[in-house]
């Protein structure tokens, strides 16, 4: 069984803090299943967003991880993410937004699981 999103997320920002890296909500989904997306904030006007990984990404021995996947190869101005993460609210109102700010670009999404 897969975590709750507010616990997931919950833990995710510990995690950041721990390392010294500044994460915030800033957008609350809903509590049991919305999907979670990450901005990572570089401080110079850039940032890469992180959305949940479709469904083949899914490894069939660990069906309740997290999966994220980088939306674009490099990261873009924030303004372009900014315009999707829109884009995905008025899809779903349901979705988390979890900003991390970190210039080197870390996220610890590929540690983060549940």
């Amino acid at each position: 069984m897969r975590l709750k999103s507010a616990i997931w997320v919950a833990a995710y920002l510990r995690r950041c803090q721990t390392e010294g890296i500044f994460g915030a909500v800033r957008r609350r989904g809903a509590e049991d299943a919305g999907a979670v997306f990450v901005k990572v904030a570089s401080l110079d006007g850039n940032a890469v967003l992180y959305t949940p990984a479709p469904q083949t990404a899914y490894d069939d021995s660990r069906p309740v991880d997290r999966v994220f996947t980088p939306s674009t190869k490099a990261p873009v101005p924030e303004q372009v993410v900014e315009e999707r993460l829109a884009k995905e609210v008025n899809f779903d109102p349901d979705v988390w937004i979890v900003e991390i700010e970190d210039r080197a670009g870390r996220h610890f999404l590929d540690l983060a699981k549940g």
